[in-house]
């Protein structure tokens, strides 16, 4: 279980009423969308993409780019704004990502990404607002 708090807190219930049915299932169930489900995988305007659950900004807009794997794929976070755990479900280790100042699950990340990072933040675009520059 986890036991970390973070600078943003919610209820279950405030939560439930917060988030969509989708948007509570993917960012406090640990779930994950349909990829190529989402109209941000097609965002590509400048602009910052931040936390549905807090308003906090995640990704620069310059640091999108196409993965062909159906969700939003970026090189690297705002800094400060991702934390990370590990994941074991589904009988794999993955690297989880969530939102530091509210905990949400957001997606994973895994080191197949383009250069400079060579990582590849894959994104529940649920789990994302899009504030254009």
């Amino acid at each position: 279980m986890d036991t970390h708090t973070y600078p943003v807190t919610r209820t279950d219930a405030e939560w439930r009423a917060k988030l969509t049915p989708e948007q509570y299932a993917v960012m406090r169930g640990h779930g994950t969308e349909r990829p190529g489900s989402c109209a941000l995988l097609y965002e590509k305007r400048a602009g910052t993409f931040t936390c549905v659950g807090c308003d906090q900004p995640l990704f620069e807009a310059k640091l999108k780019f196409e993965s062909g794997t159906g969700w939003p794929s970026f090189n690297d976070p705002v800094e400060g704004s991702v934390e990370t755990t590990v994941d074991r479900s589904y009988g794999m280790v993955r690297t989880e990502c969530h939102c530091a100042r509210c905990g949400s699950h957001l997606g994973h990340v895994f080191e197949d990404g383009p250069p400079p990072t060579g990582l590849r933040y894959c994104i529940n675009g649920v789990a994302l607002n899009f504030q254009p520059a």
